[in-house]
């Protein structure tokens, strides 16, 4: 296991290095002059633009500009936005944010997603299987905007259980957003929960259980579930970089100042340093939580082993 882990790691390295090297060039790409950008509706001088040009390295070719930023990474130094703050600076403001928010929608994907996937699995074609179907087939079917505003309205400021908008009541600013934000992976992880739970409790091994006698709550919690929470941990897994990059929508609804926010702004104002340190953070997120992942396989199932 151990051999594994450390492979695993050192495959981080190119991986980072070619998710930064491609989010870079797409920046570089993207028509316009983040310089003259910045100045707004009072352009400036031209020995500004061109020192200002010189600061940033935008004068250099692409691989010129990389090799350099790579340098820098190397050092510990993400660099600067045009503002001259420090892209660690605006790390360390955002990523708690959104960290918050990934958890508590974590947090209702699994407890929310596999209670719903295993009550409809035991009880197939009744009463709650059928709720359970047509529920999660109207959420994955809403757009995570209007499922953000119409939830916004109704239970902020119709009914007013939730603030609707910042991080002023802490921990509980987030549950609404994080239950948005969670919604369509909640539908899938019930939708999956209850598919493989189901599939399981047909396999010959779940009859021989029944035929030695064992408890109903036995079969299904120790044999059953089981071996069908592997599917689930992988989308899971999987989910959690998902999340994590993909709250633009609901922090922009909920006006939370995350990462999601973050990149955002700095894709519109093309600050590439901010963009390729963020994304490559997430990239970074993306594989450890995959790493986790597979470690829980060998503890779901012993028959796992990893050399």
């Amino acid at each position: 296991m151990g051999r594994y882990v450390a492979r695993r790691l050192l495959l981080t390295i190119p991986v980072l290095i070619g998710a930064s090297f491609l989010i870079f060039a797409m920046v570089y790409a993207l028509p316009g002059d983040p310089i003259r950008a910045l100045a707004g509706d009072r352009p400036l001088s031209p020995a500004v633009v061109a020192q200002l040009r010189d600061d940033f390295n935008l004068n250099d070719p692409l691989g010129v500009q990389y090799l350099k930023y790579i340098g820098d990474l190397f050092q510990g130094d993400l660099g600067t936005d045009f503002s001259g703050r420090a892209v660690k600076d605006t790390i360390a403001r955002t990523l708690p944010v959104t960290v918050k928010l990934t958890a508590v929608a974590v947090f209702f994907e699994v407890v929310i997603g596999i209670v719903a996937g295993v009550l409809a699995g035991i009880r197939r074609n009744g009463y709650f299987d059928n709720l359970v179907l047509v529920s999660t087939t109207v959420i994955v079917s809403i757009p995570i905007l209007v499922l953000a505003f119409v939830s916004q309205f109704v239970f902020g400021l119709q009914l007013g259980w939730f603030p609707i908008a910042g991080t002023s009541e802490g921990l509980y600013s987030y549950i609404l957003p994080g239950l948005v934000l969670a919604s369509g992976s909640l539908a899938y992880v019930a939708r999956l929960t209850r598919t493989s739970l189901a599939e399981n409790l047909r396999a010959d091994y779940i009859r021989t259980a029944r035929a030695k006698g064992l408890p109903r709550r036995t079969v299904i919690v120790r044999h059953t579930l089981r071996n069908s929470l592997i599917p689930v941990i992988t989308f899971i897994g999987a989910d959690i970089g998902a999340l994590l990059g993909g709250a633009i929508v609901t922090e922009s609804v909920f006006n939370l100042p995350g990462i999601g926010r973050e990149v955002y702004d700095a894709i519109r104002q093309q600050e590439g340093a901010v963009v390729v340190g963020i994304v490559t953070l997430l990239v970074f997120f993306f594989i450890f939580f995959n790493l986790i992942v597979d470690v829980l396989y060998a503890v779901l199932d012993p028959r796992i082993r990893y050399d």
